[in-house]
């Protein structure tokens, strides 16, 4: 068999040419997108970025315990910054 690419002579069994490395067959399954991927998965992270700054707003503004309070505003401005980092990051 020869190879399709350079015209090298290799083995009927083989998997690649030796010589410039081009399959011998076509791929068996597609690669994944990875621009779908990255949205997917940034579309998720704000998601989640939201749920915890509401998490973290509802125990700020309900709760009776002092430190309960502090807990959440912080847990809410950080989940609200990092939501804004990604979405900025994202725009470039």
């Amino acid at each position: 068999m020869n190879c399709r690419q350079c015209g090298a002579e290799i083995a009927d069994k083989a998997l690649i040419c030796y010589r410039c490395g081009t399959a011998t067959t076509e791929a068996k399954y597609k690669p994944v997108d990875l621009k779908a991927s990255r949205r997917t998965s940034s579309l998720t992270a704000l998601i989640v970025f939201l749920v915890l700054a509401l998490a973290g707003a509802y125990l700020a503004t309900t709760s009776i315990n002092e430190t309960t309070r502090v807990v959440g505003a912080a847990v809410a401005l950080v989940a609200v910054l990092l939501g804004a980092r990604r979405v900025l990051s994202g725009r470039r």
